[in-house]
């Protein structure tokens, strides 16, 4: 079982205002923490964790990591979308 920090079944709470223009401070640390701990792409059911140990829903969790995935695969000069090998 992945570590999640704090207790993964207890909801910080209802979506406040500053929810709407993004994750609170404390919110984005729960998601940095589990970002370069735990898993960069979490699976549907630790995706489902995180979102509930923020307080967050899964959809937000769930662009909140896309979007940090394409600035770490920039950091890292990748291109910030996997594409096949292919293309």
């Amino acid at each position: 079982m992945q570590h999640l920090t704090g207790n993964p079944f207890k909801r910080a709470g209802t979506m406040s205002a500053e929810t709407a223009n993004g994750p609170t401070e404390d919110q984005v640390e729960i998601l940095e923490y589990n970002f370069n701990k735990v898993h960069k792409r979490p699976d549907p059911t630790t995706l489902c964790l995180i979102a509930a140990e923020a307080g967050l829903s899964e959809e937000e969790t769930q662009k909140w990591f896309n979007k940090r995935l394409a600035e770490w695969r920039r950091s890292e000069g990748l291109p910030s979308e996997c594409r096949s090998v292919t293309d």
